[in-house]
C-alpha cells in the first residue's frame, strides 16, 4: 500500500525490489509468501457479514494480483521469477508443485508462493510457515512495519521492551504475537527459526542476510 488508503503503491513496490535485489546478487535463494491485506481481508469481509469462506477465497486471489505485482518489479530490475499458485489459475501462474520450485531456486530464479495454502481458514503467515518447511528454508524472514517483537504493542506503548532473541516458548508464555497460532506452532515443530524485523527501513534484509542483529529472532 505504501502510503496510499489501499491498492499497490508502486513507489513501494520498487523498493521492496530493490531490497530483494541486494540479497538475490549475494546468491541467496528466496521463495517469496506475499498477503493480500492492502487489496482485500477474508477477515474483515467476514466481519462484515460475508461468507467466510468467500471471503479468505477473494483473499487469496488478492495475494496472487500482489504475487504479480512484485514479479513484474523483480523482473524489471533483472531478476528472474516464477509465480506458482495454490489454486490453479495456469494463464497467469504455475500450479505449486515443490519439485518444480525447488528446481527454480537451483537455477537462482524468485519464486513467488501466491494463494496462500489454498484453503479458507489459513492465513499467509501458516502458508509462509508450511513453504518454508516443504522447501527447507533456513529462516523465515517476517518483514512487517515494527523493528521486532516487543513485550507489548510499540505503537500503542512507547515503553515497550524490545526482545533481540527470543525463544518460542517463552513467545507463548507471554502471550507475544509474533504470527497467528497454527503457523507459529507449525515453525516451533519443525525448529524452523523465525525473524522479524521491519521491512520499511532500507538495507535491513541485507543485514539480516550478512549476520546482523536486525530485529527479533525466535527459534528454540
Amino acid at each position: 500500500m505504501g502510503d496510499l488508503q489501499y491498492g499497490i503503491d508502486p513507489k513501494r513496490l520498487g523498493e521492496y525490489a530493490d531490497e530483494i535485489k541486494q540479497i538475490h546478487d549475494k546468491g541467496v535463494e528466496i521463495a517469496i509468501v506475499i498477503g493480500g491485506g492492502n487489496i482485500f481481508r477474508g477477515v474483515a469481509g467476514a466481519s462484515a457479514g460475508m461468507d467466510r469462506v468467500q471471503g479468505d477465497y477473494m483473499g487469496m486471489l488478492a495475494t496472487v494480483i500482489n504475487g504479480m505485482a512484485l514479479q513484474g518489479a523483480l523482473e524489471e530490475k533483472g531478476m528472474k521469477t516464477r509465480l506458482q499458485t495454490a489454486l490453479k489459475m495456469e494463464s497467469i501462474a504455475e500450479p505449486y508443485i515443490k519439485r518444480r520450485a525447488d528446481r527454480h531456486l537451483e537455477k537462482g530464479r524468485i519464486v513467488i508462493f501466491g494463494a496462500g495454502t489454498g484453503n479458507p481458514y489459513f492465513t499467509t503467515d501458516t502458508a509462509a510457515v508450511l513453504r518454508g518447511i516443504e522447501m527447507n528454508a533456513d529462516v523465515i524472514l517476517k518483514g512487517t512495519r515494527v523493528d521486532g517483537v516487543y513485550d507489548c504493542d510499540p505503537e500503542k506503548n512507547p515503553t515497550a521492551v524490545k526482545f533481540d532473541f527470543i525463544s518460542f516458548e517463552d513467545v507463548l508464555k507471554k502471550g507475544l504475537n509474533v504470527m497467528d497460532t497454527t503457523a507459529f506452532t507449525l515453525s516451533q515443530e519443525n525448529k524452523l527459526p523465525i525473524v522479524v524485523f521491519d521491512m520499511n527501513n532500507t538495507g535491513n534484509l541485507l543485514k539480516i542476510c550478512e549476520g546482523e542483529n536486525i530485529g527479533t529472532v525466535v527459534n528454540i
